[in-house]
Formats: structure tokens, sequence, C-alpha cells
């Protein structure tokens, strides 16, 4: 049986490594149809959990053994240099050799960005990867990069950022003219820094949907396909949305559950409550792209569970399709040519 794409997944990397990695494959392969998987780590426990399963014959699942595992608080300088078989390394490499079309991730953000950009490459014109996954709004979703993997970012990097956000939400959502914004703390000319005044400027100037400053709330507000931000600030953001949807639904949880009452309007309210669970449950979202590299990598959270680690085999499914890196490749092409002629 063959398969149209083909996803290579770190096994051992994230929290939980395979108990989450092997359920997440085989709920993928049966969401998509078109896929086939590379499962990258140690083989004898890999074919454990696949057996564990009833899935060890599964001919959408192929093996590749790797001897190391990166931990979650490893250096990426030294897993990059000592973990040459490490199951994040093989998989990336995998990627490289063209037997796997994207890799998916729970590992070391940091690691999985070095190790990336070494072996994958940077498209020309791009300094370096971004982090990007959408958020939920009013009115549907947002891009918005960068989420964590460039924690000290220049105003031409967040201009390279907007670049690549506005070419993913073309192709992902197509839209043909996204719109980008620019996270700040105000809405005004005098508010910010140096570093997103600077960025603001080149902004303004470049062909994109530019839409000026957004704040904070804009994120959820809607009327932006993509914010554009430095990597401490996103994964701040992101985390901080995270915890907030936890806690609400913790809260919602325990006043529905007060007494025989609450319980009752508890229950008359289910179907409202799945469908607002489902519209803004964090796993839903889990996955954020690698933009910037000549392949596809897509970062899951290091504490995923099936359900959102399979969200991210989808994530890199899609991008496979609609051919992400190449489209990025050339349209950074165009717009940093026309950049240089005016």
């Amino acid at each position: 049986m063959s398969a149209k794409y083909r996803i290579a997944l770190d096994a051992m990397g994230g929290d939980h490594g395979l108990s989450v990695i092997v359920p997440a494959a085989l709920e993928a392969l049966k969401q998509y149809n078109d896929i086939s998987l590379i499962l990258v780590g140690d083989e004898q426990k890999i074919q454990a959990a696949l057996a564990e399963h009833n899935s060890r014959d599964n001919q959408l699942i192929s093996i590749r053994h790797a001897s190391q595992v990166v931990g979650m608080d490893e250096s990426p300088a030294l897993a990059l240099k000592k973990k040459k078989d490490s199951s994040m390394r093989v998989a990336i490499d995998l990627v490289k050799q063209a037997d796997a079309d994207a890799v998916v991730s729970a590992g070391n953000t940091g690691a999985l960005m070095a190790t990336s950009r070494f072996v994958l490459r940077m498209i020309p014109g791009i300094d370096r990867p971004a982090l990007c996954t959408v958020m939920p709004s009013m009115n549907g979703q947002t891009h918005m990069l960068d989420l964590g993997a460039n924690v000290d970012s220049s105003a031409e990097h967040l201009y390279q950022f907007a670049l690549m956000g506005s070419e993913l939400a073309k192709a992902i959502d197509d839209i043909d003219n996204p719109t980008v914004g620019l996270l700040n703390i105000g809405a005004e000319a005098i508010k910010g820094n140096e570093q997103v005044k600077a960025a603001n400027a080149l902004l303004a100037e470049s062909p994109l949907n530019y839409i000026g400053y957004v704040e904070g709330d804009g994120i959820y507000l809607g009327g932006v396909d993509v914010i554009v931000c430095d990597g401490f600030v996103g994964n701040v953001a992101l985390k901080a949305s995270e915890g907030l949807a936890k806690m609400i639904s913790e809260k919602l949880k325990a006043s529905f559950t007060r007494n025989l009452l609450t319980k009752l309007l508890g229950l008359l309210s289910l179907p409202v409550l799945n469908r607002f669970r489902n519209e803004v449950d964090p796993r839903l979202y889990n996955g954020a792209s690698l933009l910037g590299l000549q392949g596809i990598a897509v970062k899951s959270h290091g504490g995923a569970d099936s359900l959102a680690f399979a969200n991210a085999i989808g994530i890199a499914r899609t991008e496979i399709i609609k051919k992400l890196p190449q489209r990025i490749n050339a349209q950074i092409a165009e717009l940093l040519d026309l950049r240089q002629a005016g």
C-alpha cells in the first residue's frame, strides 16, 4: 500500500514520547488516506508501542532506527554536535534526503530550530526561521509569528517574518491579499521600542497589505490575518493564551458541577459548551510551522496529547500539499528584488 505524502515523526521527542506519538500517528492515518508515516527512534520500543495498539503490521507505518534522544532541556548546540543519531536529527535528515516530505517533532524547540536550519538550510533572503501558528479569533483565525524561535529579532527579521507569514496565509487560507499587522503596546505611531518602530517603517514601504500596529487584544478580535512579533513576545502571548483557555475550561467545569441544579444546567448547556470548547481548545491549534527553511518542519507542543500531535501531523500534510517552502521561496525572491530595485 502506498501513500502520496510521507511524514517523518520524531517518535522519542516531547514530554510523553511514544505514549503520545503512536496513538497520534494512528489517529492521523484514520483522518487522512493519502499519508504514510515514518516513526523515528528506538526500533524495539517503537515496535512494542505499536504492538500495544495492535498496529505492528500497519503498512502505512515504517520505522527508522535512531540510537539517541535529544533532551527537552539540552543545549541546542550540544544536540547539533553530539546527537547526530538522535530521533530528531534522523527525522530531519529524511526530509533532506527526500525520503520524507515533512518532519514533525514535539522535542526541544531550540534543538529543532538549530538542527533544521543546519540540515535543511534557509531559503535565500531569509536570515532566521520563525515559528508560526494559528490563533482563534472572533471571525476565524489569525496567523502569528514568531512564537519563540528567535527571542531577539531585528527590524529586518520582523520584515522577513511578515513576508513569510503573508505567503503562509495565502497558501493555507486561500487569501489573495492577507492583512499584516505588527504587534505593539499601542496603535499610535509614537508607541513601541526602536526595533518595532524600525520594522513599522520597513513594512509601511513594502508591497504587503500592511495595516500598522496591532495591540494584544487584536490577536483575538479579528480583522488581521497575520500578526508579526518578536519571538520572546510571541511565546509569552501564546503561553498566556493557552493558560487562559485552560483556566476558563476549569472554571466552567467547576461552576457546572457545584450542585444538582448547576449539573442540570450543565447538561442543558452541553451542546453550546462543546462548541465553545472546540473553538478555543489549544490542542486543535497545536503545530507551529518553522518557516524559512528549504523543507517542512512542524513543531508540536512538548506536552501535547495524541489529539494535539495528530493535529500537528495534519498541518504538515497541508503544507506538503500547498508546497509551502517553494511558494515562500518564489515570493521572497520577488519581494526582495522589488525592495532592492526601489
